[in-house]
C-alpha cells in the first residue's frame, strides 16, 4: 500500500476549514499540518480537526520537509507569492482558485514548476468531481436533449462586505470568487475558444465587480449566458439546453441532482450525484495521482486550461476597467 500523503494547509479561514474536513476523512491522505500568520489561530484549528503541527507562519510549512502537498487556501492576491516559495522549495501545489491575480503571474509559476519539475495545479473543485463530468457526457450524448446550443447559468451569495470581495488589494470581486464556475462550465460543455465574448458589471465604490453579466459566442452558433453576484442569492442553476429537450443542473457550484425534460417539458429522468465527503476530495485524490506518475500538472485542469481562463478574466477585468494592484496589464 502506498504512503499516505501528508498534506499541509496554508491559511485558516472557512475554506481551509473544508479542506481539512475533507483530508481528515480520506482514507489515501493525511491532515499533517496547517499554517496561519497567528499562531493561536493555527493552534484552534489544529485542535478542531485534529492537524498533527500547527505553524505561526506559512514559511515554516513550506520548510518542513515531511510534507508531501501543500493547498493554498488564503485570498487570490496572495497565491503567486505563496505558490512561488513553495515551488522554490519543492513542493508540490494545490493552489485555490482563482489560480493567480493574472495571467502573467499565472505563466511565471508555471514555468518555475516545469524548471524544478514541481507538481502544480489549480483546486477549481468542479473541474474534478465526476459528476461533473458525467454532466458533461450527457450533455454531448445526443441521448437525453439531442445537440446542446445553449447554456445558461447564474451564481450568487450576498458576500459583499467581505473584505476578500470589497478590497482590490486582495483582488476581490464577484468574476474571480463566483464567476470562474460558470465560465469553467461553459468550457468544459463548450470548450475554451469562444469567438466573440459580450459583458458587462456593476462595481463598488473601491473599483471591484460586484455583479457581472457574460454571454459567449461559439463559432458553431452555440452560446452560454451567465451571471454572477456577491450582492444576493440566486438560484445557482444552469440549464443546459438542445434540441430535443433540457437539463437542469441543481447547483453549478457543487451539482447533486440534474433533472432533464424533453421538448414537450416533460420529466424524462433524474440523475443524482454519488456520495461525497465534501467535493473537494476529487481534486485532491488527482493531484496525488499526478505526483505519483512524476506529472507537473493535473489532467483534469492542465496549465494550459488554467490559462485560459486567467486570459478570459484579464480581458473581462480590462474591459470593465476592474484593476489590482499586483497587475502588468
Amino acid at each position: 500500500m502506498d504512503q499516505l500523503f501528508r498534506v499541509g494547509i496554508i491559511g485558516a479561514g472557512h475554506i481551509a476549514a473544508l479542506m481539512a474536513e475533507t483530508v481528515h476523512r480520506m482514507p489515501d491522505a493525511h491532515l499533517y499540518a496547517i499554517a496561519s500568520r497567528n499562531l493561536e489561530k493555527a493552534r484552534a484549528f489544529q485542535d478542531k480537526w485534529g492537524v498533527e503541527k500547527a505553524y505561526g507562519s506559512y514559511e515554516e510549512l513550506i520548510q518542513d520537509p515531511d510534507v508531501d502537498l501543500i493547498y493554498v487556501a488564503t485570498p487570490h492576491s496572495h497565491h503567486y507569492e505563496q505558490v512561488r516559495l513553495c515551488l522554490l522549495h519543492d513542493k508540490a501545489v494545490l493552489c485555490e482558485k482563482t489560480f493567480t491575480a493574472n495571467k502573467v503571474q499565472a505563466e511565471e509559476l508555471m514555468a518555475l514548476a516545469r524548471e524544478r519539475k514541481v507538481f502544480l495545479g489549480e483546486a477549481i473543485w468542479t473541474r474534478y468531481m465526476p459528476f461533473s463530468k458525467e454532466i458533461v457526457r450527457m450533455v454531448h450524448s445526443g441521448e437525453l436533449i439531442g445537440r446542446p446550443y445553449m447554456l445558461t447559468a447564474n451564481l450568487g451569495y450576498p458576500i459583499e462586505d467581505k473584505e476578500r470581495i470589497r478590497k482590490p488589494e486582495l483582488c476581490g470581486g464577484a468574476l474571480l470568487d463566483l464567476g470562474v464556475y460558470p465560465i469553467n462550465l461553459a468550457f468544459m460543455i463548450f470548450g475554451n475558444a469562444p469567438e466573440r465574448i459580450l459583458s458587462c458589471c456593476s462595481k463598488n465604490e473601491l473599483g471591484v465587480d460586484l455583479q457581472n453579466s457574460m454571454t459567449f459566442i461559439y463559432p458553431g452558433g452555440e452560446m452560454a449566458v451567465m451571471q454572477t453576484t456577491a450582492r444576493c442569492v440566486n438560484d445557482r442553476m444552469g440549464v443546459v439546453s438542445g434540441d430535443k429537450g433540457y437539463l437542469v443542473i441543481d447547483n453549478i457550484n457543487n451539482p447533486q441532482t440534474v433533472t432533464v425534460y424533453d421538448a414537450s417539458h416533460q420529466q424524462t429522468g433524474v440523475y443524482t450525484c454519488p456520495p461525497q465527503i465534501t467535493g473537494y476530495e476529487y481534486e485532491v485524490r488527482a493531484a496525488i495521482e499526478a505526483i505519483r506518475k512524476g506529472m507537473i500538472e493535473p489532467e483534469d485542469m492542465p496549465h494550459a486550461e488554467t490559462l485560459h481562463i486567467m486570459e478570459l478574466l484579464d480581458g473581462l477585468r480590462r474591459e470593465w476597467g476592474v484593476t489590482y494592484p499586483a497587475d502588468r496589464l
